[in-house]
């Protein structure tokens, strides 16, 4: 690994955990694309960058998950009970997911990335006031969606809070619960979807030295070597700076980067 790409990983890190801790969105929605524009740079083959990427990613999200869940259960603001109703449906949803992903090529993978970087875009933009919440569904509907969010989760290389929050808070949590038990789920996405890339990724010619499957160890050491302290910075900045005219200009850049991605 030379230099330049160790300080890519790095300068990755710094700017996911910011932008995590400025305005609580996930670390994938940064990692992915830029570990796809630097294994491109690296020369990895292409066929399997975007697996390589998403499966990384993943990896990256075990250690500022675990982090991001703990500074929450600190505050006692986990939902454990449905925690532990949750996690086995999307650790079942992150292995279909990373099942999917082996059997998808570089260019779907890349456009379904696009379409959700869209909407992450757009939400961003647009997001309507939250209406009337609903009760609490039962069991089986909530397994049946924590499995769909696990897939998506997995297939994306994302820890869920952008799908799972606005799900809880239809539900009847309040948004600082939602965030907190969002966030406690977020290490069982990204543990079962490492695994799974880890496997379907086994044995596949041209990946680079120092991977395990579709996850690259040295990128996966580098982001977290960053990420992990910048995220306190950025939560600490956030009570500061501009947030809403932040949250306008990321949000233009992440639909710069969904167009890149389902267009380029």
């Amino acid at each position: 690994m030379s230099w330049i790409e160790l300080a890519a990983y790095l300068g990755t890190g710094v700017f996911a955990g910011l932008i995590a801790g400025l305005l609580g969105v996930g670390g994938g929605i940064v990692v992915v694309p830029a570990l796809v524009w630097i294994f491109s740079g690296a020369g990895f083959a292409a066929e399997w960058s975007f697996h390589l990427a998403v499966g990384t990613s993943l990896a990256t999200l075990i250690g500022t998950g675990s982090a991001s869940a703990y500074s929450h259960h600190r505050r006692g603001a986990v939902r454990w009970d449905l925690v532990r109703i949750l996690a086995p449906w999307l650790v079942i949803g992150a292995w279909i997911g990373s099942a999917m992903a082996g059997l998808l090529d570089a260019t779907w993978l890349r456009r379904i990335f696009g379409l959700f970087q869209l909407y992450v875009g757009l939400d961003m933009l647009f997001k309507r006031a939250q209406v009337g919440a609903r009760k609490l569904p039962s069991r089986p509907v909530l397994g049946l969606v924590a499995t769909g969010i696990g897939s998506l989760s997995a297939l994306l290389g994302i820890a869920g809070g952008t799908l799972m929050v606005p799900f809880l808070t239809r539900s009847g949590l309040d948004i600082r619960r939602a965030v907190a038990t969002a966030a406690a789920c977020g290490p069982s996405i990204a543990l079962a979807g490492v695994l799974g890339f880890m496997v379907v990724g086994w044995g596949h010619a041209g990946l680079p030295p120092g991977s395990t499957g579709f996850v690259y160890w040295p990128a996966v050491a580098g982001i977290l070597l960053a990420s992990m302290p910048s995220a306190p910075i950025g939560a600490r900045l956030a009570h500061t700076l501009p947030l809403p005219v932040l949250k306008r200009i990321f949000a233009v850049l992440v639909l710069i980067v969904a167009a890149k991605l389902l267009w380029g």
